[in-house]
Parts: C-alpha cells; structure tokens; sequence
C-alpha cells in the first residue's frame, strides 16, 4: 500500500525524490493512516483544484485496500 501511494506522488511532482510517506500504526477500528510529505513547491500539484487530485488519491488507496480487506487513510502534510 505504501509503495503504491508513493508511486502515484512520484508522477505528479517535479522533485519526487522529496516525496516520504510515513505509516502510522493500526488505529482501533483497523484503520491505517498514510502521512504524504513533498516538497513545499509540489503541494499545489499533490493537492490539486479544489483538491481533485488529492480525492482522487485517496479514492485509489482506498480501492486497494478494500481488495486486501483493510481500511486506509491519507493525509497530506
């Protein structure tokens, strides 16, 4: 899951060696939270208009996870 979440950040920045994800542990509910670090400059790209990018993301981590039945969340920091 994390590999696929920095897969996608990697496309969208300029600088995708400043892209870090940071996994937090298991929530109560099994839930686990993806922190998206980039580059000052890439937030705009990661983000997106009215953050359509950002949703999308999210929409794809969570298609992967229900696959592997797990729940996920992103945040971008």
């Amino acid at each position: 899951m994390k590999e696929l979440l920095i897969t996608i950040a990697q496309g969208l920045v300029e600088d995708p060696s400043a892209v870090e994800v940071v996994e937090d542990e298991p929530m109560e509910d099994g839930t686990v939270v993806f922190h998206l670090h980039v580059a000052p400059d890439d937030m705009g790209r990661v983000i997106g208009k009215q953050g359509r990018i950002a949703k999308a993301m999210r929409t794809v981590m969570r298609a992967a996870a229900t696959r592997q039945d797990a729940k996920v969340a992103v945040e971008i920091d």
